[in-house]
């Protein structure tokens, strides 16, 4: 079992892109990692330390790869008091639900009894060509959170 499960959420690529960058990192400081893009409910074990990256689509929404896990935890409602998160959003300002589907599945997953670990990291791509840098700073002191 890898010690941090990458969740990714992405209709472009981009939280693919965070994903597998942060992975790496990850995998240098000693942990090890898994990345299930778009994954769903019976592929994730229901313990341990997930890493949610998605992007939000259309009007504040999960992007489709994401849309089922979000309604399986919805609707079979399983216990993830043993699940810790991170939570990484990419959206752009100039919408009016800016990281939207972060914001959502964070919820879920809280009301199911998983804590958050650390604070969302909500990244706009209208501020950064490249998401993976503040996505990269921010795990550095996510990986402090983790080592406490």
């Amino acid at each position: 079992m890898s010690d941090i499960t990458l969740i990714t959420g992405s209709t472009l690529g981009s939280a693919e892109y965070v994903a597998e960058h942060l992975s790496e990192k990850l995998e240098e400081a000693g942990f090890t990692t898994e990345i299930l893009h778009g994954a769903e409910l019976d592929e994730l074990t229901l313990e341990g330390l997930w890493l949610v990256i998605t992007s939000t689509h259309g009007a504040g929404e999960l992007p489709d790869n994401l849309q089922p896990l979000y309604e399986q935890i919805s609707e079979q409602k399983p216990d993830l008091h043993q699940v810790s998160f991170g939570a990484i959003g990419l959206g752009s300002s100039e919408y009016d639900i800016f990281c939207g589907g972060i914001k959502s599945l964070e919820t879920l997953l809280i009301s199911q009894g998983a804590k958050r670990v650390g604070d969302r990291l909500e990244i706009d791509i209208t501020q950064h060509d490249i998401p993976e840098d503040p996505a990269e700073e921010w795990l550095n002191g996510w990986i402090t959170l983790l080592n406490k």
